[in-house]
């Protein structure tokens, strides 16, 4: 098979085991172990990838925008004019926002690692018409895998042969009880099995399983909540604001032909407007998580609420 195919769970599922079997260039025998190779180059590993950035980028990253400009500017212009205790407030503000930001980032990538630590990491597979057990990071398209009791499934399958196979897909579906399973249905990478044993076609693999593309859409989720958009809305207000007064006070200095260290001075008016846009930033970052932690404590059928 010299290109490269890769067929949906949902063909998969209407498909009759055979065409399956043709379009991936397979059978019920397995691949062979050179085959395998050439799939794995073209397919790539069966694992999540996953977006590397360097730390120290994110956390400069929180110093980078609009806003934090604004609020540099305020600094520096509070230090050339010796008003060093407004030039501390602004820098431990904002240092302590982009910290607790950056932190707050930390954690949400940890979702991340938490999914791939559900992924199968052996799997036994029939290679050269023979069973052995290997990392499943190596498994192609077309492969036949064994899926036992108390396995985790290595990826997108169509079922072969086999009595029956009870299947745990809360983790990708939210159903609570485990899923009947018999020959030509699919089972996905990432759930359990928690009765039977059955053999397997691999159709997906890696990040376009079912299990990967949900991966995919966590780490490029960039959701805001309503209280969010509404603090981000004020800045933007307090951003125009601040320029308003800024460009206000050099034409009312320039008119009355006042001296540059003085209208700096003056100029610095709007720094505790952006002092107060951190602290909120601040507080919101801090206090959100944690009420939001503490209700649902007190609640829990706030849980079943939740989108």
């Amino acid at each position: 098979m010299e290109e490269h195919i890769i067929i949906s769970m949902e063909e998969a599922k209407k498909a009759s085991v055979d065409d399956l079997f043709k379009k991936l260039a397979s059978s019920e025998h397995g691949l062979s172990a050179e085959d395998a190779n050439k799939r794995l180059e073209r397919y790539g590993h069966n694992e999540i990838a996953e977006k590397k950035v360097s730390p120290i980028l994110k956390l400069l990253g929180y110093f980078w925008g609009p806003i934090p400009w604004m609020i540099e500017i305020a600094a520096i212009l509070s230090a050339v004019v010796h008003h060093w205790e407004d030039f501390w407030i602004i820098f431990v503000l904002l240092v302590l926002n982009a910290v607790v930001g950056f932190w707050q980032e930390h954690k949400a990538d940890n979702a991340i690692e938490l999914l791939k630590q559900r992924l199968a990491p052996k799997a036994r597979v029939l290679r050269d018409d023979k069973w052995i057990e290997m990392e499943a990071r190596e498994l192609v398209p077309g492969d036949v895998v064994r899926v036992r009791l108390g396995a985790i499934i290595p990826a997108d399958i169509k079922l072969l042969d086999g009595d029956y196979l009870l299947v745990d897909e809360s983790a990708l579906t939210g159903e609570s009880l485990p899923v009947e399973k018999h020959s030509s249905d699919a089972a996905y990478s990432g759930s359990i099995a928690r009765q039977g044993e059955m053999n397997g076609l691999v159709i997906t693999t890696g990040m376009n399983t079912y299990f990967g593309r949900t991966a995919k859409l966590v780490e490029e989720a960039e959701t805001h909540s309503h209280f969010q958009k509404a603090v981000i809305k004020i800045g933007d207000y307090l951003i125009v604001l601040a320029l308003t007064l800024v460009a206000l006070i050099f034409l009312v200095a320039i008119f009355r032909h006042e001296g540059m260290l003085e209208t700096l001075q003056f100029a610095l008016i709007p720094q505790e407007v952006f002092s107060a846009l951190v602290a909120m930033a601040i507080i919101t970052t801090l206090t959100f998580p944690f009420v939001l932690s503490r209700g649902i404590k007190n609640n829990p059928e706030l849980m079943d609420r939740i989108p």
